[in-house]
């Protein structure tokens, strides 16, 4: 292996995998449901943030849509 490389001769391609990464966002949650999936997570080994990506992933594939209730305020 060389010990320097000339990064200007290099060819650059465009990372096939960029439309697949995930995006970061900002969601507040209620404590319990956090605790609910960090919970089961530990349980199953598996990072809490992933476990939500994937319960909202099938909900989307089964097309449910939340069922909102406001509570009528007194």
């Amino acid at each position: 292996m060389r010990k320097e490389y000339d990064l200007k001769k290099m060819k650059l391609k465009p990372n096939p995998y960029a439309s697949k990464l995930k995006k970061s966002v900002t969601i507040r949650l209620d404590t319990d449901v956090i605790e609910y999936f960090k919970a089961l997570g530990e349980k199953n080994n598996t990072p809490y943030q992933t476990l939500v990506n994937d319960f909202l992933r099938s909900c989307k594939e089964e097309k449910l849509a939340p069922k909102t209730v406001w509570k009528k305020s007194s």
